[in-house]
């Protein structure tokens, strides 16, 4: 496939004949409520990839200490390149020498909705509002519920990275809980840690 379009950076990255991860191709918006998922990914160093459905791709942010249901939790977040909306489901070990290598499993997945307002109040879309430097919106998932906002503290005018942070809203569904250990986690799709799953993938393993 040539690279082209919002999934060119994701695919000038990625061997397909190497990794399982999904080609992918930037989709239709889903008929229902937009999805989000949120992955761990023991890579070179351990992070979560919080990523939001919005114009046929996965809006992606790479979280080190990963969402809080603590409002006092300010988690620093890097933007990444746009993913497939088939990435939702991916879970599983990148191989040693690809781009992101080691071992990925879905820690969290549900639908959310958009909240993201203008000046005067007046809701604008998701990406309007990335574009803009702030994002807010409501998740309805399996771990993770209630309202969170992204909020651009740094931009690329200064010649570094990009830097966002996500935060919890003081609502009906926070909590002082924080986040969990990553290596203890579980799967909401298989329910395996992430050492299963990479013992999973080595040869004579069960996937």
């Amino acid at each position: 496939m040539t690279a082209a379009g919002p999934l060119a950076r994701y695919h000038r990255r990625r061997d397909f004949s190497r990794t399982a991860e999904p080609e992918g191709r930037p989709g239709e918006p889903s008929g229902g409520q937009a999805s989000y998922v949120v992955q761990i990914h023991d890579a070179s160093s351990m992070h979560f990839d919080f990523r939001l459905e919005a114009d046929g791709v996965l809006k992606s942010f790479a979280v080190p200490k990963g969402p809080s249901n603590d409002p006092h939790d300010k988690r620093f977040a890097t933007p990444t390149e746009d993913h497939p909306l088939e990435y939702r489901d991916f879970e599983g070990t990148i191989p040693e020498g690809e781009y992101g290598g080691g071992t990925v499993i879905v820690w969290d997945q549900g639908t959310y909705r958009n909240a993201t307002s203008d000046h005067d109040g007046h809701e604008i879309p998701l990406t309007e509002g990335l574009e803009r430097g702030h994002a807010s919106f409501r998740l309805d998932g399996r771990k993770l519920h209630g309202g969170y906002s992204l909020t651009r503290i740094r931009d690329t005018k200064g010649g570094g990275k990009e830097a966002w942070l996500l935060v919890k809203h003081d609502d009906g569904r926070a909590s002082a809980s924080g986040t969990p250990d990553p290596r203890r986690a579980r799967s909401v799709r298989t329910g395996r840690t992430l050492r299963q799953v990479a013992a999973d993938a080595r040869p004579g393993g069960r996937s």
